[in-house]
């Protein structure tokens, strides 16, 4: 059970800095944040134009103020790899838009929006003014996208190895049964109707780690960065083929390779990127509260749940910074149903006994609450609340049992931003083009 407040809503965000849209809204934060090299920004929806747009003015501070080399988001490696290569100039991309135009599944507008094409055009300008050495790179954490990782792989052994191409595709002929369809393989492989593929991607994985020096020597840090490229699609496709298997057993167990996929996607970066620079990396990240804010603070985490957030305190310790964000009321861009169109929809006020309540009572309407250890809040805020999170569907009419858990929050995060009224984000398009065999991102969860 949640505790209801027993306190004023004054002390409970005590400490509290108002964000007024000055250039020196965020000066504060990123006196928290000092030497971290990990900075994972959240959202509490994945459909709220405010969120997207103040991730992108803290992410471009941490870019040029604090040297962060990276943006590492909540989506599928090869999607986001193309946006990559359009903010280095290395694509036929003519634009940002035509960039995000790997993002065809449902939920598309989770990236195919207006507020990411802002901000992969401010990369691109970045980008633009730098030598190559210095250019701000942008990458996909998720696992979805088996089938498309598995045309990487092979795309790239046909260029570099022809002969270790024709053993791949032997390999992964394994899926060919199952008509690029991923939810099809989770149910043939869950219920015994056919044998898994995981020895199969597994030997895949180990037979291009075992030519890697070969590949790499071919051309410096080009050569480097498409062995890497090819490296990570082949180890998703061997997670995403595990997290399949898993996806009927329970939340718990599909969840948790999620999210070890994702911090495992994170660290293999890290490396990657300060191997290339020869100093250590610094990334941000950003996905949904539900991922970046420890899990051991909430219920799920209780259940036996872990997240990225979570993963990332227990390997980096200080040096990562967790930023939550929540909302009191407004519009929102969310599907009723999976597949289903994107709506603006309205979001209920916040329910009795929240987070986002309480923070609506506290008066400002925008303002940044600092939670680390000392902090006022930290001290004053109650130990378990209730906490919204509003996902790739929106179901008001079981807003209770669909859109809440409770948390401690000071424990959950560093910091939070509250924005008590938010507008929806503007799709590019309100219908997803199909989903090309794959499994909706986010599915089942939804965050």
């Amino acid at each position: 059970m949640f505790t209801k407040p027993s306190l004023s809503p004054d002390t409970a965000v005590a400490g509290a800095i108002a964000l007024h849209g000055g250039a020196g809204d965020y000066d504060a934060l990123l006196d928290m944040i000092g030497d971290a090299h990990f900075v994972l920004l959240g959202e509490a929806t994945h459909g709220t134009h405010e969120f997207y747009e103040e991730r992108a003015r803290i992410t471009q501070r941490l870019v040029s103020e604090k040297g962060f080399c990276a943006v590492a988001v909540e989506a599928d490696w090869p999607d986001a790899y193309r946006v990559n290569r359009y903010v280095r100039a290395q694509s036929r991309d003519a634009s940002a838009a035509a960039s995000l135009d790997g993002f065809q599944r449902f939920p598309n507008w989770m990236w195919r929006n207006t507020d990411v094409v802002a901000f992969v055009d401010w990369l691109r300008d970045y980008n633009d003014s730098r030598g190559e050495a210095g250019k701000i790179g942008f990458y996909g954490l998720d696992l979805y996208s088996l089938f498309t990782s598995i045309d990487e792989v092979l795309r790239y052994l046909d260029q570099v190895d022809p002969a270790a191409a024709r053993e791949a595709r032997a390999r992964y002929a394994c899926f060919d049964h199952y008509d690029e369809d991923g939810q099809q393989y989770a149910y043939a492989t869950s219920f015994g109707m056919s044998d898994s593929c995981e020895s199969d991607v597994v030997a895949q994985l180990q037979a291009l780690q075992l030519r890697a020096l070969d590949y790499m020597r071919q051309d410096g840090t080009e050569a480097s960065d498409a062995y890497f490229y090819a490296q990570q699609n082949a180890r998703l496709v061997k997670n995403a083929e595990e997290y399949y298997r898993t996806m009927l057993r329970g939340r718990v167990s599909s969840w948790n390779l999620r999210d070890r996929h994702m911090a495992e996607t994170l660290d293999a970066l890290s490396v990657h990127l300060s191997a290339r620079a020869q100093e250590p990396a610094k990334i941000v990240v950003w996905e949904h509260n539900s991922h970046i804010g420890d899990a051991r603070a909430t219920e799920i985490g209780q259940q036996g749940e872990w997240n990225i957030g979570q993963l990332a305190r227990e390997r980096y310790g200080k040096r990562a910074f967790l930023l939550g964000f929540t909302t009191h009321g407004g519009w929102v861009t969310a599907a009723s149903r999976w597949d289903g169109v994107a709506d603006r929809k309205r979001v209920l006020p916040a329910l009795p006994g929240s987070y986002e309540e309480l923070f609506h009572r506290s008066g400002p309407a925008r303002f940044l609450l600092p939670l680390g250890p000392g902090s006022p809040a930290a001290a004053a805020l109650p130990g378990r609340q209730l906490e919204r999170a509003i996902g790739v569907l929106y179901l008001p009419q079981s807003e209770r049992q669909s859109h809440y858990f409770n948390a401690h929050l000071s424990a959950q995060f560093d910091a939070v931003i509250h924005i008590d009224e938010t507008d929806a984000v503007q799709p590019l398009e309100l219908i997803g083009r199909g989903q090309g065999g794959e499994v909706p991102e986010t599915y089942p969860v939804g965050v």
